[in-house]
């Protein structure tokens, strides 16, 4: 792992950490997470405003921060057109702060200034994208304190914590500050992860991962998808890894969840995504998807929900939908993975790649998936599929799998890759160091036979083996085979028997004497 990236991350830990023991026992963690990536988002972007707003004028001494609101009104028109939104001087969280301690109406201050960042907006092109993005920060909430005095000095902590963290040069930092903020506040309250929020967040490294199988070496993109989008990161793995200006129409995601919705839209402001360049929508994908005006997609990454209930066949809408109706048979009510995956491919551009992480029932399973698959293989549209270690997401320890969608594939086969093994064990979970994401990335690009971890398998052969296209049905999905001894194994279990036949006769022994004491 990269040591600056190590310890950047280790010191935002570090800094978070501080946070939640000043807050403990006052703000539950899933609210303190709404707090802290609330005002994460309230410092950036005041921060990013005042730089663009400096970097204008030719005066190197020009500071924004220090004009007075009568001056900045002059350059409001021009830059909410560029950046979608605008923040007088003395509503700037540098200017808040330095006054939050001795402002008796901080509740009412930050109240205001929230609304009046969002209301910048109304009326123009960015106002969907600024609308209730400070829903969630309740400054007059009484989990805060029980009195005004009580929330607001809890306010000013949470301030001043923020305005400690070090940040640095937010573009120059190795480490994705939000991505990683909100991660590791994830696993602090790892218990609330899974019921909460485990089903919408993907480890970053995974979403790496997701990202360069759906690039493979390209320099530049149009736009990218993710109809499962959550708080945004798998989107924003093209920014990073192409430059946000080398992903040429931008960034396409629709969420269903309210608060992750809000968090996706932080998040694109977060990493310096312009409001005209992404297009994050709510809304139930497979019932009401919001961008068909903008498909196909070039590249397609997700996560969906793992078996999930949807309408299906009782909706008799659906199968006459042209995203699900090529396959002649929807998804089972029950589990909606393969409608997820129906409808991406039915977005993906002729010249496309999609990844998409599944549950491994879907790839084996009989029914209607069974025959979802069949369409998928004897149309060639499974050009790989990886099985991935155990343990690495929230919320389960399962073994995930990674289906790679094509519509121009070259050969009639499918490749699969046990990627089983490539993973580090990193606290309570496993990761993807870079050498395991490039180790998978060079099987796929390989696209060879390489004994126990890759194997290209003709579609015929598939059709053969009922269309089954788990990973494990083509190589042994296992560590070091051993070689059992079967005496040493009988002599193994011998001695075992002999020892719970001994624990048996003295606990035996021990209720005879208890009997016999109660006896008397």
């Amino acid at each position: 792992m990269n040591n600056k990236k190590e310890y950047e991350r280790d010191e935002l830990h570090k800094a978070i950490w501080r946070i939640a023991n000043d807050l403990r026992g006052s703000v539950d963690g899933w609210d303190f997470k709404q707090y802290v990536l609330g005002f994460l988002f309230y410092r950036f972007i005041s921060e990013n405003l005042t730089n663009y707003i400096n970097k204008l004028e030719p005066d190197d001494n020009f500071d924004y921060a220090k004009l007075s609101d009568e001056q900045a009104e002059y350059g409001r028109e021009e830059t909410l057109k560029e950046k979608g939104f605008y923040i007088l001087p003395s509503e700037l969280f540098e200017n808040v702060r330095k006054k939050a301690k001795n402002d008796n109406d901080l509740n009412v201050t930050l109240n205001n200034i929230f609304n009046n960042i969002e209301n910048s907006a109304k009326g123009t092109d960015s106002e969907d994208d600024m609308k209730g993005l400070f829903d969630d920060i309740d400054v007059n909430s009484n989990k805060l304190g029980n009195t005004v005095i009580e929330r607001n000095a809890k306010l000013v902590k949470i301030i001043d914590s923020i305005g400690d963290l070090p940040l640095g040069n937010y573009q120059d930092n190795t480490i994705d500050v939000f991505g990683d903020a909100y991660e590791y506040l994830m696993t602090m309250y790892a218990s609330n992860a899974g019921k909460s929020g485990g089903e919408f967040f993907t480890p970053q490294e995974v979403g790496e991962l997701l990202a360069k199988i759906a690039l493979m070496d390209k320099k530049e993109i149009n736009k990218v998808y993710d109809p499962c989008c959550g708080s945004g990161g798998l989107l924003l793995k093209f920014a990073k890894i192409l430059g946000k200006d080398n992903v040429k129409d931008g960034f396409y995601g629709q969420e269903i969840n309210l608060t992750t919705y809000n968090l996706a839209r932080i998040n694109m402001f977060l990493h310096d995504i312009n409001y005209n360049k992404f297009n994050i929508a709510r809304g139930d994908t497979l019932i009401d998807p919001k961008h068909w005006d903008d498909e196909p997609f070039d590249a397609i990454v997700s996560n969906p929900p793992y078996s999930i209930k949807w309408d299906g066949k009782s909706n008799p809408l659906l199968i006459n939908d042209e995203r699900f109706a090529p396959a002649g048979i929807l998804a089972p009510e029950s589990k909606a993975d393969l409608a997820f995956t129906m409808h991406m491919l039915s977005w993906l551009s002729a010249k496309g790649t999609a990844a998409i992480v599944e549950f491994p029932g879907v790839l084996y399973r009989g029914g209607a998936e069974g025959k979802i698959r069949k369409y998928l293989i004897d149309n060639n549209f499974v050009d790989t599929v990886i099985q991935l270690p155990s343990d690495l997401f929230f919320g389960t320890s399962i073994a995930t799998c990674i289906l790679v969608l094509k519509k121009n594939k070259i050969d009639n086969s499918v490749l699969f890759v046990d990627a089983s093994k490539e993973c580090v064990r990193n606290t309570n979970k496993n990761k993807l160091s870079d050498e395991n994401i490039n180790n998978i990335l060079t099987l796929l690009k390989d696209r060879i036979d390489v004994e126990n971890k890759a194997i290209v398998i003709s579609n015929e052969q598939i059709a053969e083996n009922d269309y089954n296209i788990s990973v494990n049905s083509y190589l042994k999905v296992t560590g070091e085979e051993e070689i059992i001894d079967i005496v040493e194994l009988n002599k193994h279990i011998e001695e075992i028997v002999a020892k719970q036949d001994k624990v048996r006769k003295e606990l035996d022994e021990i209720i005879r004497e208890l009997e016999s004491d109660y006896n008397e």
